[in-house]
């Protein structure tokens, strides 16, 4: 064993695990782009006043999870812990708010946080996200996630739930917030630590609590419902109108207010029964203040952010199947056939559009057939001397254990339609 490890909180991902992360990216790419998003890359160090003022001194990743340090200026600076903040940090430093809106973005990177490493969460961790900058309508926020909705059903979810709340605009955050301040005032000291410094900062970060004793206790306070203004309501009810009419599932949560203070209306998170207690696949909500915090005009967003890695935990097993699927053909050079006439062989799989393998380190024929069985290779292409004059292949099928000599240059052609036949066959 190598004396070097990897950091605790991060992993390596190898082969053929790569390949399931690769495929749905693609996937992210492709339903995005449906939707007139394109990809935003921002650097991973930012700042770190940059999330002090996005996420909020009273957040838990501001105040114990970021990993910030200075550089050798002096220069305090952080590995970003979310990308929303950099995507509209990234927005007004190159003058996007001056062009044409909305603004559509997608990224997908690493994100790292300092907290305890368990099953799904890493310290270093791979989110997919979007966000739409200049748009302030409940049909943005709609359509947002429809796309999120199609992109979970391409990966072959189909019992997902969303769970849906506003917490709504500038003015009734603030008349909730004072409304929950003087409920819970007279009991501070039945709060632990965190929520007694929120109760200063965000009284609605509260609501967030995991402890029993502050949930039992946050089930007399009043509801955020009763504090909406006429214009908050409205919206809430043409975003639920919208996924009535398209047939989104969800649920409304009226504790869900997201862990990051720059949440404004609706907010959202879709979890999966497979995660355990750990069961947010996804999150997002709108911003309209935070381009603003940051010193640029008011320009509404609404985004949302998933979590990669548990994304993939959770994969249905038919996308991840397909995902992983081997090269269908290894070609084996038989009979003291030099190897270079296989490799010509792959070579014209390819240019068909055949994933192949040639077996170029030169195996006998029962170590090489071995070899691709245990790879999940499906046929064995075999030509020797007599194959290459007679411009015939041997194809063998590993599964059934079947061999049949097809013309060369018909191969491509007869495995694609032994495919469509067995794809026929099992629906």
């Amino acid at each position: 064993m190598s004396e070097y490890r990897r950091v605790k909180g991060t992993r390596d991902l190898l082969p053929p695990e790569t390949a399931v992360w690769a495929a749905v990216e693609a996937t992210a790419r492709r339903v995005f782009a449906l939707y007139g998003y394109g990809e935003v890359r921002t650097p991973v160090l930012e700042h770190t006043e940059l999330f002090v003022r996005s996420v909020g001194e009273s957040s838990d990743i501001v105040g114990k999870e970021m990993y910030t340090f200075d550089d050798r200026k002096g220069r305090s600076v952080t590995l970003r812990p979310e990308n929303t903040a950099s995507v509209a940090r990234a927005f007004l430093e190159a003058g996007m708010q001056a062009g044409p809106l909305p603004a559509k973005l997608f990224y997908i990177g690493p994100q790292f946080r300092y907290e305890r490493p368990q099953k799904g969460r890493y310290r270093q961790f791979h989110q997919i996200g979007a966000e739409l900058l200049g748009d302030a309508s409940p049909q943005a926020d709609a359509e947002l996630l429809l796309m999120l909705d199609r992109f979970l059903r391409e990966l072959g979810f189909r019992e997902l739930e969303v769970l849906l709340n506003t917490v709504g605009d500038a003015e009734s955050r603030r008349a909730y917030g004072e409304a929950l301040r003087t409920f819970l005032a007279p009991h501070r000291e039945q709060l632990g630590p965190d929520s007694q410094r929120r109760l200063e900062t965000n009284p609605l970060r509260i609501l967030d609590t995991k402890d029993p004793a502050e949930r039992e206790l946050l089930a007399g306070a009043p509801a955020l419902a009763d504090h909406l203004t006429d214009a908050a309501r409205a919206h809430f009810a043409t975003v639920r109108a919208l996924l009535d009419r398209f047939g989104v599932k969800y649920r409304v949560s009226e504790r869900l207010v997201r862990g990051l203070d720059y949440y404004t209306d609706t907010v959202f998170e879709i979890v999966s029964k497979d995660l355990g207690a750990q069961d947010a696949v996804c999150g997002g909500g709108r911003y309209d203040e935070l381009v603003a915090d940051l010193g640029g005009p008011r320009i509404p967003g609404i985004g949302f952010a998933i979590g990669e890695d548990r994304l993939i935990d959770v994969l249905p097993a038919s996308f991840r199947a397909h995902a992983t699927a081997r090269p269908p053909v290894l070609v084996v050079p038989v009979g003291g056939l030099a190897v270079d006439e296989a490799v010509a062989l792959g070579e014209e799989l390819r240019t068909a559009g055949v994933p192949s393998e040639v077996e170029t380190a030169g195996r006998a024929l029962r170590k090489a057939l071995e070899r691709a069985s245990k790879l999940g290779v499906r046929w064995a292409a075999l030509v020797g001397q007599s194959e290459l004059e007679r411009a015939v292949v041997q194809l063998k099928d590993l599964a059934k254990g079947e061999q049949h000599e097809v013309p060369r240059a018909a191969l491509p052609m007869y495995l694609e339609s032994r495919v469509e036949a067995e794809a026929a066959e099992k629906e």
